[in-house]
């Protein structure tokens, strides 16, 4: 019984972790900042959905996958701090501040965030992928499997949740704010770009090099 605790409290402090909803909010409210209360719900429901299945499926099959295809998870870390580099000048110059389309265009634009960058890579990144990909291989048994899958369905559900409060805060902060907030994240962003692109290529060079 303790294995199991033990194995529980690593899964969701670890997935907590990587997978950080407390710095996701703040992408998030700028993002989404000209969206109704609704629609920015509807958003975040679904990037947290989007992570769980995508977060269950690399745990079961991501190093089957990985291995059929020749994917590494440094390949990843290189997309991802490309797509996290181009959203943060988009942040940092406020393209992402008004939103002045019709119905029909605004729910695309919540199909299209909320599965890239919000689900990919931002909540379901190389880090929380290669974590339940390893917690996986370690679980002795169905009932270490079933606790992986009910710890990533908690910190989904806990990301879910913070990212609804966050509509509280987008409302106080008012417009200029949220443009003084996407700026100011704009520039963590890219920050967080550059060390994810080099952290992926580092390793991909010097396997190159080995050759």
């Amino acid at each position: 019984m303790n294995e199991y605790w033990t194995f529980g409290l690593l899964a969701v402090t670890s997935f907590f972790t990587l997978i950080n909803p407390l710095g996701v909010m703040p992408i998030f409210m700028t993002i989404t900042s000209d969206l109704s209360p609704e629609q920015r719900k509807k958003t975040a429901r679904k990037a947290t959905i989007v992570s769980f299945f995508t977060l269950v499926a690399f745990a079961f099959s991501g190093q089957l996958l990985f291995n059929f295809f020749g994917i590494s998870v440094n390949s990843l870390k290189v997309v991802g701090g490309i797509i996290f580099f181009i959203m943060g000048q988009d942040m940092l110059q406020a393209r992402l501040s008004k939103i002045k389309v019709s119905e029909g265009e605004i729910q695309e634009y919540v199909n299209d965030v909320s599965i890239t960058p919000l689900a990919i890579p931002m909540i379901c990144g190389p880090g929380a992928i290669t974590n339940g990909i390893v917690l996986m291989e370690s679980a002795n048994g169905i009932n270490m499997m079933i606790i992986l899958v009910a710890s990533i369905l908690i910190i989904c559900l806990a990301t879910y949740l913070i990212l609804w409060g966050s509509s509280r805060i987008t409302n106080f902060l008012g417009d200029t704010g949220n443009k003084i907030l996407m700026r100011l994240m704009g520039l963590i962003v890219m920050v967080i770009a550059v060390e994810f692109f080099f952290s992926g290529l580092k390793p991909i060079i010097r396997d190159i090099l080995a050759v």
